[in-house]
């Protein structure tokens, strides 16, 4: 009998699965239950996960978020405590965590996984620096003023960074585990993505420069490691870690299609007929934005230079709103070696009648394929990558979400779900 199987070797057969298949084996009976929580709370279990595409749809409702699981190509869907998700705005995402924006534009860490939420430090606690304050409704202040969002760390372990590019001009704020206020870093701008390595964080700009920042000391140090590499703004830069320890910078070239002219498959959501658009800027376009090749450079902070590489080899990017990732194949074989796995991250593309750009660029030929057809999520908020994270927070934390109250995080009770429903409730196929 299943429950019969020696422990050391179950732990081991469940420490290879994908979480789907994870917690199908804790579905089993209460000896494997109690197993897969043990793996996950020691963090044993199979790292990194493959991805996910984590998204909205109007048929699961507000509170619910729906995952696409590249291993499985199949969606489920998630239970998810309120404030509802499809209100939210996604600005990021890491180590199995979405970071988002409310809709009075304060940030929330999410692990939809888990269902475990902590809030951020009040947007109002922001330094704009010497620039002339614009008012804005609070509904509308997250379309305007937050670009991008990055992880240093799980933020179950209680011990974390999170850093924001934001309004004005792209520049950079963050905050420790447990601040009230965000502390804008020093007086540069123009940032498109940043990752944290060997407890560092190296933030790149739109002209292909590299700002390197460490947080060890009180005080935050900062400097420049690799000098501007293009003569104008570009936008869809990424920076990323590949396997070996290699840095590359990753330029995006898209189009700008009229929606008039564009007939791509797959269609839109029809259900998406009733949902809430952000605003767009005045006399703005409808368009659709179309990834159609990714530059790839290593980055040599040596010689103070890039240098082109034309493949991948064995390994694959995850490129969007999400923190960028690169894995290797070999250690994933549902993924394809040498693609692109992408989202559509363009700030204005939340039109109904618009089809997001998601799908996997094969960069030996800039062949491309969609990963469902017709679309299967809503275009806002838009969808995003994760790596899947079955951990909770640790015990010192008995709640699943946590508000900030006179400065200091504090737990509430969880609305719907404890761990073991991770396994046994929380999870439908869609």
């Amino acid at each position: 009998m299943a429950s019969e199987m020696p422990e050391n070797i179950l732990l081991q057969i469940l420490a290879a699965l994908d979480l789907p298949d994870l917690i199908r084996a804790g579905s089993v009976c209460s000896a494997w239950h109690g197993a897969c929580t043990s793996l996950c709370n020691l963090g044993r279990w199979k790292q990194p996960q493959t991805p996910c595409l984590v998204y909205t749809a109007k048929s699961r409702g507000d509170s619910a978020a729906g995952l696409y699981s590249l291993s499985e190509k199949k969606a489920y869907t998630l239970a998810l405590p309120d404030p509802p998700v499809r209100s939210m705005s996604f600005i990021g995402s890491a180590h199995g965590w979405i970071i988002a924006a409310d809709d009075r534009s304060e940030l929330h860490l999410i692990n939809p996984i888990t269902g475990d939420r902590i809030a951020l430090p009040s947007i109002t606690t922001t330094e704009f620096g010497r620039t002339t304050p614009n008012v804005y409704g609070l509904s509308e202040l997250r379309d305007i003023f937050f670009d991008k969002a990055f992880l240093s760390s799980d933020p179950s372990t209680g011990n974390y960074i999170v850093a924001a590019i934001h309004n004005p001009c792209y520049r950079l704020s963050f905050a420790r585990a447990g601040d009230d206020c965000w502390t804008l870093l020093p007086p540069h701008d123009d940032f498109g993505d940043c990752i944290f390595k060997d407890d560092l964080m190296y933030a790149l700009t739109q002209l292909g420069e590299i700002h390197v920042f460490d947080f060890s000391g009180p005080a935050v140090k900062q400097k420049v490691v690799l000098e501007k590499m293009r003569s104008y703004n570009a936008d869809n830069m990424y920076i990323v870690q590949i396997p070996c320890g290699d840095l590359l910078q990753i330029w995006g070239d898209y189009d700008f299609i009229p929606l008039a002219e564009d007939v791509s498959q797959p269609r839109p959501l029809e259900e998406d007929d009733d949902f809430s658009e952000p605003d767009l800027p005045y006399a703005y376009k409808s368009h659709k934005h179309y990834a159609t090749k990714f530059k790839l450079f290593k980055v040599d902070l040596t010689a103070n230079k890039l240098v082109e590489i034309s493949s991948l080899g064995e390994n694959v990017l995850f490129l969007g709103q999400n923190q960028s990732v690169c894995l290797c194949a070999e250690e994933h074989p549902q993924l394809k070696a040498n693609r692109v796995y992408f989202t559509d991250n363009d700030e204005f593309c939340g039109r109904k009648n618009i089809v997001r750009d998601i799908g996997v660029l094969n960069l030996s030929d800039n062949s491309r394929e969609y990963l469902s057809s017709p679309q299967i999520w809503s275009n806002w908020p838009s969808p995003v990558w994760i790596t899947p994270n079955p951990k909770k927070m640790n015990s010192a934390r008995s709640g699943s979400t946590y508000s900030k109250s006179q400065g200091t995080a504090r737990p509430q009770a969880s609305p719907t779900s404890c761990w073991p429903n991770v396994f046994w409730h929380e999870w439908s196929v869609a």
